[in-house]
């Protein structure tokens, strides 16, 4: 019977030290793996501090940047449901982060914009979540953890719609 080597640091899981070697090159693990250091940044610089959940700053950020933008639109880009969008988007309106307004071309539909205080907290989310990963990453150069972002951005793009 071959004797297998014990497991490297490199091959090890982060918490339970268990052996992931046959994992090492399974990408929806590796993306699972880091997705899980990107939440504990995003819950200790955004979600705790300032009271905001990853979905709720991912609505926010992209209702500031298209200032117009409808609900119908931000749910095909998110890849949701309609139902699951205007729940999102009704809790922002609580909050006083958003603001939603008749369409001035299509009377049936709503334009969203961000509110004043949407715009500084997104801004501020902003500026801690990326700090923080910038932290948390520290063990990669800016060029490394540039070429990730953008490796996962192209292969974010790449999936069938």
């Amino acid at each position: 019977m071959p004797h297998r080597q014990k497991p490297t640091a490199d091959d090890e899981t982060p918490a339970g030290h268990l052996d992931a070697s046959g994992l090492k090159h399974v990408l929806g693990y590796q993306l699972a793996q880091a997705a899980v250091v990107c939440n504990q940044v995003f819950k200790h610089t955004v979600g705790t501090p300032l009271a905001l959940r990853p979905v709720e700053y991912t609505v926010l950020q992209l209702i500031s940047a298209n200032p117009g933008c409808s609900a119908v639109r931000l749910a095909r880009a998110l890849a949701v449901t309609k139902p699951n969008i205007t729940m999102w988007v009704d809790r922002l309106l609580e909050r006083g982060l958003i603001e939603r307004q008749p369409s001035a071309t299509d009377k049936r539909s709503h334009e969203l914009r961000a509110s004043a205080a949407g715009q500084v907290l997104v801004r501020d989310a902003t500026a801690a979540v990326l700090a923080g990963e910038a932290q948390a990453l520290a063990h990669l150069t800016a060029g490394e953890r540039s070429i990730l972002a953008e490796l996962l951005h192209k292969l974010s793009r790449s999936g069938i719609r």
